[in-house]
């Protein structure tokens, strides 16, 4: 960014001349490559402030990153201004009223750990270096969403800087329109949150962690499992819920794996998940009583450090009948050329999700039975496109499947993408970012769309 003047600017700034602008712009997808002009490492609200000032006196396109895990990327982009929080990263908790304050930068792990040194349940997500509050604004799925709830059902108040770099309180009180807003919109789509604060939920010292997998094993076996699975949710104990993927790994060949979580014992959860456990003797089962945070600790590190990969997400509104998840299974048996791993996987939903109604917060589609993700990953550069373009294809069979995609889980080729993110609730939120947006400042390529930029 040579001939700009950095007056005015604070916190940390990165441009393509610095040594560490390389690993500055990388994102957890490494699919993901974008240049920026400029990275701005903030430290506080005044650094962000200065951000959004600076760059609108520059004339220059904004994004806004936290954990940096974007399916499609859009904390990042080429020849533009990335405002980065996740140095204000601070954690406040008060027992006493009950309320937890975490920073913009708070991610996945550190908030697991704040919250279960003291024996406490977060309603995070799986991946240990998701931002929190990304997390938040999409509604947030978790293991624990069934029992406690989604992340953003637990929001009590925000702290967000404007298109103005202004200061917004926003709760049930003030800007109580915003706060419905941010409660499932994704994205940063009306201003940058700077701190959000959370209730604590009770106090729950051992639970139970589901690691179950049938590794490349017969079709019939899987078609059982995902049979069994659909009947199991109908009436599944609110306290459990598990992530189910049909998968095709180069390690493993084709087979099914249930991760997940319950909150009791495992003598209660492996009685629960008999009908799973006696399909087959090709089955690994670990289903072991844990302390909640050591559930979530083997959860997350789980996840990779970082992957390639193309994935989206949609809602399932119904059961499935033989020939339908006989297709499901066929995705995944013909994977793309070059693919280190590929899935289909259903994402238990349901339970205290559904207790809110699907108005009531920006998050719509509260009475699904699961999310149906798809995914293709890969490691050699050179596959990138056939790994792309896979998903693409077997995403047309999925849509006619679905109703409805998770905005958490963006797919950049989605047609009518506000309709299909956000249902009933879009003519609101299209207000919302009016009002609290009328410039668009904040714009990527799947934002809320207001009106024409001015």
């Amino acid at each position: 960014m040579k001939g700009f003047d950095y007056s005015g600017l604070t916190g940390k700034i990165i441009t393509r001349e610095s040594y560490d602008y390389s690993e500055s712009i990388m994102s957890w997808n490494r699919a993901i490559e974008k240049y920026p002009l400029a990275i701005i490492y903030c430290y506080s609200d005044e650094d962000v402030c200065n951000a959004i000032k600076w760059s609108r006196e520059n004339s220059m396109e904004i994004r806004v990153r936290s954990g940096g895990h974007s399916y499609e990327g859009y904390s990042t982009g080429n020849d533009l201004v990335v405002i980065d929080v996740s140095e204000i990263n601070k954690i406040y908790i008060n027992e006493e009223e009950g309320i937890v304050k975490i920073g913009g930068g708070v991610r996945n792990r550190e908030a697991y750990e704040a919250f279960g040194e003291r024996g406490y349940a977060f309603p995070g997500g799986g991946c240990p270096t998701v931002g929190v509050p990304g997390l938040i604004l999409g509604g947030g799925w978790g293991y624990s969403c069934r029992y406690l709830g989604l992340a953003s059902d637990s929001l009590i108040e925000a702290e967000i800087i404007n298109y103005q770099g202004e200061k917004l309180i926003v709760n049930k009180e003030k800007n109580n329109d915003l706060f419905w807003a941010i409660m499932g919109s994704g994205g940063c789509n009306f201003g940058i949150i700077t701190s959000m604060t959370i209730k604590l939920k009770k106090k729950v010292n051992m639970g139970t962690l589901i690691n179950v997998n049938y590794p490349n094993v017969e079709k019939s076996v899987i078609l059982e499992v995902i049979l069994k699975l659909q009947d199991l949710f109908k009436n599944l104990d609110r306290r459990m819920n598990f992530k189910t993927a049909i998968y095709n790994s180069e390690e493993r060949g084709i087979g099914i794996k249930l991760t997940g979580l319950f909150y009791g014992n495992s003598d209660e959860a492996k009685k629960i998940m008999e009908p799973l456990l006696n399909l087959t003797s090709d089955i690994e089962i670990n289903i072991e009583d844990k302390s909640i945070l050591e559930c979530n600790r083997w959860i997350q590190d789980s996840h990779p450090d970082y992957e390639k990969y193309k994935s989206t997400g949609r809602f399932v509104n119904r059961d499935y009948n033989e020939e339908e998840i006989k297709k499901l299974i066929e995705i995944v048996s013909n994977p793309s050329e070059g693919f280190y791993y590929t899935a289909v996987s259903f994402y238990g939903v349901g339970g205290a999700i559904s207790d809110v109604d699907k108005l009531a917060t920006a998050y719509y589609y509260r009475d699904a039975k699961f999310i149906m993700g798809i995914q293709s990953v890969w490691e050699e550069d050179k596959y990138a496109l056939a790994n792309k373009e896979w998903v693409k294809e077997k995403f047309e069979i999925i849509r006619k499947l679905t109703e409805g995609s998770f905005v958490n889980f963006p797919l950049d080729e989605l047609e009518d993408y506000e309709n299909e993110y956000y249902g009933e609730n879009i003519n609101k939120l299209k207000n919302i970012k009016v009002k609290y947006d009328p410039n668009n400042v904040f714009n990527y390529p799947q934002a809320i769309k207001g009106k024409s930029k001015i």
